[in-house]
């Protein structure tokens, strides 16, 4: 008996509970497809914006070259662009001072960075829930499964190897099933949180190292 047959042959709760499994399973692997994706660009990027960012240019060549991509910057050119953005605006005012012009550049830069880690986060959710339900999901078709068995076996009087393993069978696939959609789940919502933990580390970082050339550049303006 194949698969098809099997399910074919399953009563309608069962076939619930078994198409329930696939389309988390199909749900799951489209978050996992798209995270690597989205994962993968940020992190070329990053790279790709440190070395420009070290690359020697001013701040106002990469503030201009933002602006005028600005329908196209991905993670760090956001930031990078809100902080100089905000940083030239205060400024420009010439009414604070630089600990308070600091400051809310810093704020501005940290409220960008959580906007941009929260689309990265915005499936990662899903994983963790498909792989936390999916083997209690499959656990309850497996003992649906066997009290459709001892249903069964109830109206039979010679009971043989033949009679019970088609059901046994039908059992353990939903265990399998239920194994096979919350492993690469839980793995790839482990990964992705590490990885937007190490990105999240990245923009720290960053934060520190513009904020410092901020401040040697609102002197440098003082002085000349």
């Amino acid at each position: 008996m194949d698969f098809l047959e099997m399910f074919l042959k399953s009563s309608l709760l069962i076939q619930v509970i078994m198409l329930i499994l696939i389309s988390c399973s199909v749900f799951s692997w489209g978050i996992i497809i798209y995270q690597i994706h989205v994962l993968n660009t940020i992190n070329r990027s990053i790279r790709k914006f440190e070395n420009k960012f070290n690359s020697g240019k001013s701040l106002d060549e990469l503030y201009q070259h933002n602006v005028s991509n600005f329908t196209i910057l991905t993670g760090p050119e956001i930031i990078f662009y809100s902080g100089f953005k905000e940083f030239s605006r205060l400024c420009h005012d010439n009414n604070f001072p630089l600990k308070d012009i600091l400051k809310a550049t810093m704020q501005t830069m940290r409220a960008t960075v959580y906007t941009e880690l929260q689309k990265l986060e915005k499936h990662v959710f899903f994983l963790g829930i498909i792989g936390s339900i999916s083997p209690y999901i499959g656990l309850f078709g497996t003992i649906l499964s066997i009290i459709h068995i001892f249903f069964k076996l109830g109206s039979v009087k010679y009971i043989t190897l033949q009679t019970i393993a088609p059901g046994v069978a039908e059992s353990l696939i939903f265990t399998a099933i239920g194994l096979f959609v919350a492993i690469p789940s839980v793995i790839a919502f482990h990964h992705s949180n590490l990885c937007i933990n190490n990105i999240e580390q990245k923009y720290e970082i960053f934060l520190n190292q513009f904020t410092s050339i901020l401040q040697k550049k609102y002197f440098s303006k003082k002085i000349n």
